[in-house]
């Protein structure tokens, strides 16, 4: 099979990346890039594709290769992109310009990387955000469509070049002490058991969509690998 991973570079994304190269199912991964010096971080066996990704579909824009599974693990926060616009522009255009893209690259199944609290009708906005766009994937009638809703995302950002977040960093600290008290929804959780999750989950045969919360990508993540 191929898979497409938009937002590769970011925490989820890269280890979305390091499980697909080494799942024998996989006969390429393409990772989609802003810029060509992002390549030389891809773990190996990665296919390194740069171009903007609110551009796919536009006139002139290249197409995607030929996939079966897309990741879309784009995402920024609005104080790292500056405005609201601009965030929109990120977690909504960018995010629905690729999965357009990847469905007409042949894509079936796609996971979304969104979070807690996505709903549509939300007063906050980077919440209303998340749910705009999860209702627009939704219309797009993928066959599988999985939506994961994490809590914080647990990770080291620094070692992708990355800044920190400070809630991040201070749920890092304070989750081996006091993580147990806290409802698995609401728990942080690392980014490579929703990468787990994901790719887990995707490999399914069941079809439709599937939203899952923090506590059920940890429980999924956590399960024995099954053999192939």
């Amino acid at each position: 099979m191929r898979a497409l991973v938009a937002g590769a570079t970011g925490l989820v994304g890269r280890a979305v990346l390091a499980r697909l190269v080494r799942d024998p199912r996989f006969s390429r991964v393409t990772a989609l890039l802003r810029r060509q010096d992002q390549a030389a971080s891809l773990p190996g066996g990665v296919t390194p594709l740069v171009l903007d990704v609110n551009r796919l579909g536009q006139p002139g824009a290249p197409a995607l290769p030929a996939s079966d599974w897309a990741f879309c693990c784009l995402g920024t926060t609005i104080k790292q992109a500056g405005s609201q616009a601009a965030f929109r522009a990120v977690d909504h255009d960018a995010v629905l310009a690729f999965a357009a893209a990847a469905q007409a690259a042949g894509a079936r199944r796609l996971a979304l990387v969104s979070a807690m609290g996505a709903r549509a009708a939300s007063p906050v906005f980077y919440n209303r955000v998340k749910g705009e766009v999860e209702d627009a994937l939704r219309a797009q009638q993928w066959p599988q469509l999985l939506i994961a809703r994490p809590s914080l995302l647990l990770g080291e950002r620094a070692a992708l070049g990355q800044p920190s977040r400070p809630g991040e960093v201070i749920a890092q600290l304070l989750m081996p002490a006091f993580g147990w008290m806290m409802p698995g929804s609401l728990r942080p959780i690392h980014a490579d058991a929703v990468a787990a999750a994901l790719v887990r989950v995707l490999g399914d045969a069941a079809e439709g969509v599937l939203v899952l919360d923090s506590a059920q990508l940890q429980a999924l993540a956590d399960e024995p690998t099954p053999k192939r």
